[in-house]
């Protein structure tokens, strides 16, 4: 970019044709501009912007961006070596001088995550194995996806999602998961969390949303959604659980029900039967509607799938889904089914055009589900998250027989149930052990009136292939022993 005049704090972004880095400099309007050269670089290299080694463009090349004579920017370097600011080799050019250390000290996060601290084992739940993400076939879906993607996929996107992203899901859905679905009818999102502010909380997560509460949720799982949900101005009122599941009879005027009917978050066990039917009857009745968070329904072990409860009435059920769990939660890629008069709603808050979900990235999915690299993926977690829980439940009966472990005939981790009065001893015995895991008190809604659970939320699928047994004995470890022996 040629520079005619030298603007009061005028930033001049360098880009020059030859080697070295692209730089902006910030010339003062006073003094000559050798002097306002001298001074930008000074500057740049003592805030750390520029960092040590870091190479300079050719004195020419710079001349030629900035528009000033060649021996001008030649006598700033060569001054700037002589101060020591920059270093010239011939044959490799000028750079910024190894001894020349920034004065801002790097800060440190004053808080670090008790996993970072000193956890040796990760155990939380809700996190796949990010060893096994596919990036062999997700690397040969981008790039397929990158050849025959049209030219508008790069401009201003329909804030709906791709199509070819909403047709594979379609297909997919149905095939998968039992959901009535039509790309007309899904709405691509960044995740579940960014579902739920859509729907109650505007596209950031506050103001007017499509739906409004109170909100029925179950008496156990995540408080980041409450939280969200708090934030948008949602009241949520909890429903207890039993053996069945929610209890779907304790349903009263709320405006819409959330559920995790497949798999019970975080205490395990699908939905029963009789209550799916109950909770869209009582949806029909009420002009209501009941929110699926289908978060895991890919992975069943010991069970016949349990479809999506949207197929029982698309017009009363949203579905919610996403590929945290089955792919990474790093992709934030997610979709919601909607019913047909919710569609165009969602779409106004969502906004004129796409500002969540990377195109790129949508395309990609669409072509890894199409080639079928995603059902295969899916077979082999599967596979492998099985031979986990095999051995944690094998190990536990071994060793702490008097522990009972529940919710794993489907997902990505059980739930160990402990004598009451003793999680808080069992988690800091964990962190002892070098294991981080979650408490199932924890995830209790606070207005909860059922029984109070004591327990553990194991994850089996984060670790490592090669660190997971350790990681099984060090957990077994902390567990109390049997009071009765």
């Amino acid at each position: 970019m040629a520079v005619g005049k030298v603007n009061s704090e005028l930033q001049v972004p360098v880009a020059p044709s030859g080697t070295g880095s692209d730089l902006h400099l910030d010339l003062s309007p006073d003094g000559s501009r050798r002097a306002a050269l001298l001074d930008a670089l000074r500057t740049a290299v003592r805030s750390g912007r520029l960092a040590a080694g870091t190479p300079l463009p050719p004195y020419r090349a710079l001349a030629t961006d900035l528009g000033v004579a060649r021996n001008t920017v030649a006598e700033v370097y060569a001054e700037l070596v002589a101060e020591g600011w920059l270093v010239a080799r011939q044959g490799s050019g000028t750079r910024v001088a190894e001894r020349t250390a920034p004065a801002r000290p790097v800060r440190v996060p004053k808080k670090t995550p008790a996993h970072a601290r000193g956890a040796r084992f990760d155990l939380r739940q809700g996190q796949p194995d990010a060893l096994s993400f596919p990036r062999t076939a997700w690397l040969a879906s981008a790039r397929r996806a990158l050849n025959a993607a049209p030219h508008e996929a790069f401009g201003p996107q329909d804030p709906q999602g791709r199509i070819e992203l909403r047709t594979v899901l379609a297909e997919y859905l149905t095939r998968a998961r039992g959901v009535r679905a039509a790309p007309e009818r899904i709405v691509v999102c960044s995740g579940f969390a960014h579902a739920l502010r859509l729907l109650f909380g505007g596209a950031g997560g506050r103001g007017h949303g499509v739906l409004s509460g109170p909100l029925a949720v179950e008496e156990y799982g995540l408080g980041f959604h409450r939280a969200l949900l708090a934030d948008a101005g949602v009241r949520t009122v909890p429903l207890p659980l039993d053996e069945q599941g929610a209890r779907i009879d304790e349903l009263g005027a709320q405006k819409a029900v959330l559920l995790s009917p497949a798999h019970q978050f975080p205490t395990g066990g699908p939905l029963h039967a009789e209550r799916r039917a109950a909770a869209v009857d009582w949806a029909r009745a009420r002009g209501a509607l009941v929110l699926e968070d289908d978060y895991d329904g890919e992975f069943r072990y010991d069970r016949r799938p349990v479809g999506a409860l949207q197929g029982l009435d698309p017009e009363r059920v949203v579905h919610l889904g996403s590929v945290s769990k089955s792919l990474s939660p790093a992709l934030r890629l997610g979709w919601m089914v909607l019913p047909e008069h919710l569609v165009e709603q969602v779409l106004r808050v969502k906004g004129e055009r796409e500002a969540w979900a990377g195109v790129t990235d949508q395309l990609t999915l669409a072509d890894l589900i199409a080639c079928g690299a995603y059902d295969r993926h899916v077979r082999r977690m599967r596979l492998a998250y099985r031979r986990r829980r095999d051995l944690l439940v094998r190990e536990l009966a071994r060793r702490a027989p008097h522990i009972e472990v529940t919710g794993v005939a489907a997902g990505l981790h059980a739930v160990l149930r402990l004598p009451p009065g003793t999680e808080p001893s069992t988690l800091k015995a964990a962190r002892w052990q070098g294991v981080d895991v979650d408490g199932l008190a924890g995830f209790r809604h606070p207005n909860a009136t059922g029984p109070l659970r004591e327990g553990l939320v194991v994850g089996y699928a984060t670790p490592p292939e090669r660190v997971y047994p350790a990681a099984v004995d060090a957990l077994c470890a902390a567990l109390p022993p049997d009071a009765t022996a």
